[in-house]
C-alpha cells in the first residue's frame, strides 16, 4: 500500500510538472495576442466628431502616405472628415440644393417689375395697310423710334406668393436632404472603418492560429519520427494546419476587400495604404431611455425634416394652383420718342407715353385650372401620408437598433468569457495530449473551439460598435 501510494504521488508530481510546462508553451504558441483596441464609440453628440483633421494628414482625393512606402495613419474621425470632403454623393446633394436656391429666385421674379427697352426702324410703303393676319393697328409708316415699357403685378390674390413660399420650402427640403446624405455617408464610413478593423483583427487571429498549429504540427512530426506518436496523429495535425492556412487566405482576402470598400466611401480613386488606429477606451454601455431616443429621432432626423418641408411645399403649391381661378391685376406703362417720322398729319408729337391697369379674369379654358388644382391637392395629401409613413419607420428602426445594441453589448460579455474558457480548455487539452492521456481528436477539437471563440469575440466587439453607429444614425446624432 505504501509503495502504491508513492507511485501515485510520483505520477501526480509528473502531471503537475508537465501541466506547468505545457501552460508555458501554450501561452507562447496557442493563445492569440489580445485583440486590438477598437475606436472609441461616441453616442449622441461627441467632441471627437467636432475635431478638425490633423494638419499633418492632408485630406485630398488621394492623400499621400506619411513617407514613401509607409502607411498613412487614419482614425475614424479622420475617415469621416475625409469622406465628407471627398465623397461625390455629398457634393451632388449640395449642388442640387444650390440649384434649388436659383429656382426660388426664378419664382420671386414674378413679384418684381419687368422693364423692356425697344428700338425700331421701319421702311414701308407710306400709309399702306396690313389687311390680313392681325387685328392690331394696320397702318404702316416709315419711321424710327425708341422707347421702353414696364409691367408690375399688383395682385393675383395669393397665387404668386404661394408659389414663392412653395419654392422656398422645397429649398429647405433639399438642404435637409443634403444633410441626410451627409449622415448616410458618415454611417457608411463608420461601417467601412469598423469592418476594416474587424477584418484586420480576424487576420491577426488567423495568423496566430497558423503559428499555433504549425508549432503543434512540428512537435507531432518530431514525436512521430521518434515513434512516440502514430502517423494518424500527424495526419490530423497536417489537416488542422491546412485548415488554418485556408482560414488565413480567407482573412487576407476579407481584409483587402474591406480596405477597398473603405477607399470607395472615402472618395479615393486608387489604393491608399492606411494604418487604421482606434481608441483605447473601454466599450460604453448603450443608453437605457428608449423613449428619449425616439423623441430625439423625431426631432433630429434630416430625412424626416425634408419630407416635412416637402409636405408644406405641396400644400402651398396646391393653394397656388387653386388661385389660378382668381383674377390678376397688373400695372403697365410705356414711354418713347420717334425722332424720324412722316408729317404731322400722322404724328402729333415725337414723344409718346401712357400708363394703365389691366385685369385678366379667367372664364373658361377647358377645366385646365380646376384639374391642376385637384391634382396638386391630391399630391399634397400623398406627401402628408409619406411623412407619416417615414415617422412610423423611424420609430420602428430606432427601437430595432436599440434592441440590437443591447443584444450586441451582452454578446461581447458572453464571447469574452467563452474566449477565456476556450483558452483554458486548449491548455488542458495540450497538457493531456503531451502526457498521452488523450487523442489528437480532443486536441484538434480544443484548437477549433479556441479559434472559433477568438473569431466570435472579435466579431462581437466590432458588431457592437457598428450597432452603436447605426443607433446614432437612426436618431440623427451623426454630424
Amino acid at each position: 500500500m505504501v509503495r502504491k501510494g508513492t507511485e501515485l504521488a510520483g505520477i501526480a508530481l509528473l502531471v503537475v510538472l508537465a501541466t506547468a510546462r505545457s501552460n508555458t508553451l501554450a501561452a507562447q504558441t496557442s493563445v492569440p495576442p489580445p485583440l486590438p483596441e477598437a475606436p472609441k464609440v461616441r453616442f449622441l453628440a461627441q467632441s471627437d466628431l467636432a475635431q478638425s483633421p490633423s494638419p499633418t494628414e492632408p485630406q485630398s482625393a488621394a492623400p499621400p502616405g506619411a513617407a514613401a512606402g509607409q502607411p498613412q495613419r487614419l482614425t475614424r474621425t479622420d475617415a469621416e472628415q475625409m469622406a465628407i470632403k471627398n465623397n461625390p454623393r455629398i457634393s451632388v446633394g449640395r449642388l442640387v440644393a444650390l440649384a434649388q436656391h436659383q429656382v426660388v429666385r426664378e419664382t420671386t421674379a414674378a413679384e418684381l417689375p419687368t422693364a423692356l427697352a425697344s428700338f425700331t426702324a421701319e421702311d414701308a410703303a407710306q400709309a399702306s395697310r396690313i389687311s390680313a393676319g392681325t387685328l392690331t393697328s394696320s397702318r404702316l409708316f416709315e419711321h424710327a423710334g425708341a422707347g421702353s415699357s414696364a409691367t408690375q403685378l399688383i395682385t393675383d390674390f395669393g397665387r404668386t406668393r404661394n408659389l414663392v413660399l412653395s419654392s422656398k420650402l422645397v429649398e429647405k427640403a433639399q438642404n435637409a436632404s443634403a444633410l441626410a446624405t451627409e449622415e448616410d455617408i458618415v454611417l457608411a464610413t463608420d461601417q467601412a472603418f469598423y469592418n476594416a478593423l474587424q477584418a484586420e483583427a480576424l487576420l491577426n487571429v488567423a495568423k496566430q492560429n497558423v503559428e499555433t498549429r504549425q508549432t503543434t504540427d512540428d512537435q507531432i512530426s518530431v514525436m512521430t519520427r521518434n515513434k512516440l506518436k502514430s502517423t494518424l496523429d500527424l495526419s490530423f495535425a497536417d489537416v488542422n494546419l491546412s485548415q488554418a492556412k485556408l482560414l488565413l487566405l480567407d482573412a487576407e482576402n476579407n481584409s483587402d476587400s474591406t480596405m477597398a470598400a473603405l477607399d470607395d466611401v472615402l472618395g479615393l480613386d486608387r489604393k491608399v495604404n492606411f494604418a487604421l488606429e482606434g481608441g483605447t477606451d473601454a466599450l460604453q454601455a448603450p443608453p437605457v431611455d428608449e423613449d428619449q431616443l425616439l423623441k430625439l429621432a423625431l426631432q433630429q432626423r434630416p430625412d424626416l425634416q425634408a419630407l416635412g418641408y416637402q409636405d408644406q411645399a405641396a400644400v402651398k403649391f396646391s393653394r397656388a394652383q387653386r388661385d389660378q381661378l382668381l383674377p390678376s391685376i397688373s400695372a403697365l406703362g410705356t414711354i418713347g420718342i420717334v425722332p424720324t417720322r412722316p408729317g404731322s398729319q400722322y404724328y402729333v408729337s415725337n414723344w409718346w407715353g401712357a400708363v394703365g391697369v389691366n385685369m385678366n379674369i379667367p372664364i373658361f379654358n377647358g377645366f385646365l385650372y380646376t384639374a391642376e388644382a385637384k391634382e396638386a391637392s391630391i399630391r399634397a395629401q400623398a406627401a402628408a401620408d409619406q411623412t407619416r409613413d417615414l415617422r412610423d419607420h423611424i420609430v420602428r428602426d430606432v427601437r430595432t437598433s436599440w434592441l440590437s445594441a443591447n443584444t450586441a453589448y451582452q454578446r461581447v460579455q458572453v464571447t469574452e468569457e467563452l474566449f477565456k474558457e476556450a483558452n483554458l480548455a486548449l491548455q488542458l487539452a495540450q497538457s493531456r495530449y503531451q502526457l498521452g492521456l488523450s487523442s489528437i481528436v480532443e486536441l484538434s477539437q480544443a484548437q477549433f473551439q479556441q479559434t472559433d471563440a477568438a473569431i466570435g469575440n472579435t466579431n462581437a466587439q466590432y458588431q457592437y460598435r457598428l450597432s452603436l453607429s447605426a443607433l446614432n444614425f437612426e436618431i440623427g446624432a451623426t454630424p
